[in-house]
């Protein structure tokens, strides 16, 4: 998960993203959908300083940690096998994407409801397209 949001989520990677790939198809909308947990290196002027910039990476990083800890226990208990932990994972990141969006638009510069629900919206969708890799990633994980 670490990589994941270091790399996809890098100034490079989302500038290639954003820049370099065809608006139209199905593989630049996953590549750009990909560096949606961007962070900088400098704040470019945003308001809220550097801080504001990166509490959605910071954020997803922390509870994708925190959900993957607390998550597999009760679950994996009942049900042993890889499924249950492939899908512990998944939804571990899907619940981390959704709840980092809220709190970094809720702690962000200009806190507002609707941003926060819209925010959701996109940090639970892109959880749910690319938490399959945290619930590969997890196989094998404690039980």
């Amino acid at each position: 998960m670490l990589l994941l949001v270091g790399i996809c989520g890098s100034p490079a990677y989302t500038g290639w993203a954003v820049s370099l790939t065809d608006p139209e198809s199905g593989g630049a909308f996953y590549a750009r959908l990909l560096a949606w947990p961007a962070w900088r290196l400098d704040a470019d002027g945003q308001a809220g300083g550097l801080f504001a910039a990166d509490v959605r990476a910071v954020l997803l990083v922390v509870l994708a940690v925190a959900l993957l800890y607390l998550l597999p226990a009760a679950q994996v208990a009942r049900v042993p096998g890889p499924v249950s932990q492939f899908f512990s994972g998944w939804a571990a990141y899907v619940l981390a994407g959704g709840l980092a969006a809220v709190l970094a638009a809720l702690l962000g510069p200009a806190p507002s409801l609707l941003g926060a629900l819209q925010d959701a919206s996109a940090g639970a969708g892109y959880g749910f397209l690319t938490g399959w890799i945290i619930g590969i990633a997890s196989l094998g994980g404690r039980a």
